[in-house]
C-alpha cells in the first residue's frame, strides 16, 4: 500500500518541497550510480562476500546497520514501511549498485527494508572499513558520500520513519519535530483530529488516556508523550560511548566550533569524542540562512552547513554522541574525566570546551508559562509553517534576528520587530539592514520593549508593548525572542577553569612556549583544557570565527599531546 502524501502543509511550503524534490530527482544518476568492475574490485578489498536467496532479507528497518552493501549479481528491493502498516517498494538496486545512506557511516539503524528479489551475491563493507575506503579512494569516496547525502535528503522528503501524532502546533509536537529535523532524521506529523485513519489506528491500541503526542515507530511500537531522549533511544540514534577508552580529545558541544574541532582532529588521526546534550548544530543549526559565510555567495542555511560538517566529522572517524548532558569536569584526574548526567564518566587526554551558549529569557511577565506555546527562540521551517498568513512579533536586533526576520517575512502576513535602540546599525550587518528595510510586511518598532504577555488555554494571544509613544497591544499567536544567550559553563564549576564575570571561559593565559615565546591562544588556565567558539570570552560570536577557532585549536591539542609522548 503506498504511503499517502501529507495534505496539511501550507501552499508555499509545498512549493519549496516540490522544488527540492525536483533537484534531488535531477541528481538521480548521482544517487544510484552503477560502479565499474574496477571500482567493485577496489571496494572488495574492504569488505566480505555474502550470498542471499530470492525472498531473503538483507536487513530490516530499525536493525543496527551492518555497513554498505554492494550488489555484485542479482537485484534487491528497498521497501519503506511505518508503524501504521503502510509499506511501499521505493527502489530496485541491481548489479553494480550499492545500498546505504548517511547512517551507514556511523552504524545507526537502517531506515528501510532490503529484500533479495533474485538470488543475490553482494559485498558487505562494515562502517569502520567503509570510512577507511572513503579516505583511501578519494574520488570513489566522494561519489559514495554524495549518494549517501542525497539519499538521506530523499528519505526526509518522503517523510518516512516515525509518525508523530498530535496537534501540529502543540509544544510536544513542535519539540519532537524540531529535534528530528536537527538530527536529519525523516519523520512525518499527522493530526488525529483531522485524519480518520490515524484516529482509528490509535483507537485499536490501548493508548488511554489520549496523550498530547504519540510517536508510532516503524515496528509498531507506540511512545506516549515521549521526551527527546526517549525518542532518540527508541530510534537508536543516541550512539554508544566507552567508559574504558581514553580519547585523545573529548569535545563538549556539537555546534560549528565543536564540529570543526572534530573534523580537523579526526582527519589528523586523533581519537575524538563529541558530546552534546541535545543534537548537533547548536544555535547555528537553527539559523534560517547565513549569507556572509565565506564561500557561499548565495547563502546557506545553518542546518545544511552543520549537517555537512557532521557527516564530514563522522567520515573521518569522530564519534558524536547526542542527548548526553555533561554535568562536570574533573581536572585533577589523569586523564581528565567528564561526568555525564546519567552517571557515566568519560576519559580524555585533552578537553575542548565548545558548549556555546543558551538562549536568554528576558524578564517578561507571563513568559514562563508560555514556553513552547507560541514563544520561540529560533525560526525554522517548522515555525514558519505555523505562522503562515499571520502576524508575528520578533524581539532582537542582531544578525540572527535579521536572518529570522527575512525568513519569517516569506511566511507571515506581517512581522513586528521590537528593538531597544534608536536603530539597527550598531548590532546588525549592513546587508541585513538593507534587506529587512526593503520588506513591505516588516515594521521596526524603535526604543520598544515587551512588558507582558497574555494567553488563553491554547497559548499566546497578545503582547503588550511599551514605547516612547505609550503602551500598545499586538494580537499574535507567535513571539520570537532573539535576545542573546548566556554561556553554558555551569558544568565547569570547581575544576579550575577561570571564567570572566559573565561566565565566559578565559583563554590565552597559560605558560609561554619556551621555543616560540607565545601562549596557546585557546588553552584555558588548566593545561590540556581548551575553549573555542561562543563560550570563549573574547570570541567574535560569528559562525565563521567559531569554525576557524575549532580548526585552529587542533594544532594546540596536537602540540600538547606530542609533548607528552
Amino acid at each position: 500500500m503506498p504511503i499517502p502524501a501529507d495534505k496539511s502543509l501550507p501552499e508555499n511550503y509545498e512549493i519549496e518541497e516540490a522544488a527540492q524534490r525536483v533537484q534531488v530527482e535531477r541528481r538521480h544518476y548521482q544517487m544510484y550510480p552503477v560502479l565499474t568492475e574496477a571500482r567493485l574490485a577496489k571496494i572488495a578489498r574492504f569488505g566480505q562476500r555474502m550470498a542471499f536467496r530470492a525472498g531473503e532479507p538483507l536487513f530490516q528497518t530499525g536493525e543496527r546497520t551492518h555497513g554498505m552493501w554492494v550488489v555484485v549479481n542479482g537485484a534487491v528491493h528497498l521497501v519503506v514501511r511505518n508503524g501504521l502498516g503502510l509499506s511501499q517498494a521505493v527502489r530496485e538496486v541491481s548489479a553494480g549498485q550499492f545500498i546505504g545512506e548517511t547512517a551507514t557511516l556511523s552504524g545507526k539503524p537502517y531506515l528501510v527494508d532490503a529484500v533479495a528479489v533474485t538470488d543475490v551475491d553482494a559485498i558487505l563493507v562494515p562502517p569502520d572499513q567503509l570510512r577507511a575506503l572513503l579516505i583511501a579512494e578519494a574520488q570513489l569516496g566522494s561519489e559514495i558520500m554524495r549518494a549517501f547525502i542525497l539519499r538521506r535528503v530523499g528519505l526526509i522528503q518522503g517523510q518516512i520513519g516515525p509518525v508523530i501524532v498530535g496537534a501540529p502546533a502543540s509544544p510536544s509536537v513542535l519539540a519532537l519535530s524540531d529535534f528530528l529535523r536537527r538530527i536529519n532524521h525523516p519523520y512525518r506529523v499527522l493530526d488525529a483530529s483531522t485524519d480518520p485513519g490515524v484516529a482509528e489506528f490509535l483507537k485499536s491500541t490501548d493508548t488511554q488516556p489520549d496523550p498530547e503526542v504519540a510517536v508510532i515507530l516503524a515496528d509498531g511500537r507506540i511512545l506516549r508523550d515521549p521526551g527527546e531522549r526517549e525518542l532518540a533511544v527508541a530510534l537508536g540514534v543516541v550512539g554508544d560511548v566507552s567508559e574504558q577508552r581514553v580519547y585523545d580529545t573529548v569535545v563538549v558541544g556539537a555546534g560549528p566550533a565543536g564540529l570543526a574541532s572534530a573534523v580537523y582532529a579526526a582527519s589528523e588521526g586523533l581519537s575524538v569524542l563529541v558530546l552534546d546534550c541535545r543534537a548537533f548544530g547548536g544555535q547555528a543549526g537553527a539559523s534560517a540562512r547565513i549569507e556572509n559565510y565565506f564561500g557561499f555567495p548565495t547563502g546557506i542555511s545553518g542546518h545544511v552547513l552543520v549537517s555537512r560538517a557532521f557527516e564530514q566529522a563522522v567520515k573521518f572517524g569522530a564519534e558524536i554522541v547526542i542527548q548526553s548532558e555533561v554535568v562536570g569536569l574533573d581536572c585533577q584526574s589523569t586523564p581528565f574525566q567528564i561526568a555525564l548526567k546519567d552517571g557515566r564518566r568519560i576519559k580524555g587526554r585533552t578537553i575542548v570546551i565548545a558548549s556555546g551558549a543558551t538562549y536568554r529569557r528576558p524578564d517578561i511577565a507571563g513568559l514562563e508559562k508560555l514556553a513552547g506555546r507560541g514563544v520561540y527562540f529560533w525560526a525554522s521551517s517548522i515555525e514558519g509553517r505555523l505562522c503562515q498568513g499571520q502576524e508575528v512579533v520578533l524581539v532582537g536586533g542582531g544578525n540572527s534576528a535579521g536572518q529570522a526576520i527575512v525568513f519569517l517575512a516569506s511566511y507571515a502576513a506581517h512581522v513586528h520587530v521590537m528593538i531597544r535602540r534608536d536603530d539597527l546599525s550598531a548590532t546588525m550587518s549592513r546587508y541585513l539592514i538593507d534587506r529587512v528595510s526593503a520588506l513591505a510586511n516588516v515594521s521596526i518598532h524603535l526604543r520598544s520593549t515587551i512588558d507582558a504577555l497574555d494567553c488563553d488555554e491554547d497559548g499566546l494571544t497578545q503582547v503588550r508593548v511599551r514605547s516612547p509613544h505609550g503602551t500598545t497591544t499586538i494580537d499574535t499567536r507567535h513571539l520570537f525572542l532573539f535576545t542573546g544567550a548566556d554561556p553554558c559553563t555551569h558544568w565547569l564549576q570547581g575544576c579550575g577553569v577561570e571564567l570572566n564575570d559573565k561566565g565566559f571561559v578565559i583563554t590565552g593565559r597559560g605558560e609561554e612556549d619556551p621555543e616560540t615565546g607565545r601562549r596557546a591562544a585557546f588553552q584555558t588556565t588548566v593545561p590540556g583544557v581548551f575553549a573555542v567558539g561562543d563560550v570563549r570570552a573574547t570570541s567574535i560570536k560569528r559562525v565563521a570565527s567559531a569554525v576557524g577557532e575549532g580548526a585552529a585549536v587542533v594544532s594546540e591539542v596536537h602540540a600538547l599531546l606530542s609533548s607528552k609522548t
